[in-house]
């Protein structure tokens, strides 16, 4: 629903009529839409630092997993609906709600800098560009694509290839 209709559209009675209960326990459960929306956001975090986390232990070339977590994120922001669900929350200040996110960002912050090849610092900065990138792409890098006449995964490919060299430059210091 979050996908086809936005942040916006969400309505709590539409929540209930599709999860198949009542309008009550959905407020009673989230207390509002705010809450509601703080909640999606969290399940999509979560749902993502999971899959990054187990990505070194399917093995393979370091690239690779690098690679595997690049498109792991931008799926999640662009197909998923985390992007405008994240610009919302951020519109409407809500996002503060969300405290475990840094946890969150923290312990992916640890892992990545374990590999021994960034220190926490490069391991953080390399998440903001990350995110940041990906947020843009799910935002509009679809219809700016379009205004300037370009197929619409070019935004992607672009920010993905700046994270390469970004990452690339990040490991050589």
């Amino acid at each position: 629903m979050l996908v086809e209709r936005g942040p916006l559209a969400l309505k709590l009675a539409d929540v209930a009529t599709a999860a198949g209960v009542a309008n009550a326990s959905v407020i009673h459960h989230f207390g509002s839409i705010d809450g509601l929306h703080a909640a999606l956001m969290e399940r999509m975090v979560g749902q993502l630092i999971a899959e990054v986390l187990a990505i070194p232990d399917k093995g393979g070339v370091r690239e690779d997993q690098q690679e595997a977590v690049f498109h792991a994120l931008f799926e999640v922001f662009e197909r998923r609906g985390a992007a405008r669900l994240a610009a919302w929350l951020e519109l409407t200040g809500e996002w503060r709600r969300i405290t475990h996110i840094r946890d969150a960002v923290q312990s992916v912050v640890v892992r990545r800098a374990s590999f021994g090849d960034v220190n926490p610092q490069q391991a953080q900065d390399l998440i903001l560009i990350s995110v940041t990138l990906a947020m843009g792409a799910g935002l509009f890098g679809h219809a700016l694509a379009e205004l300037v006449g370009k197929p619409p995964g070019h935004a992607r490919e672009v920010a993905m290839e700046m994270l390469r060299v970004f990452h690339a430059a990040q490991v050589a210091k």
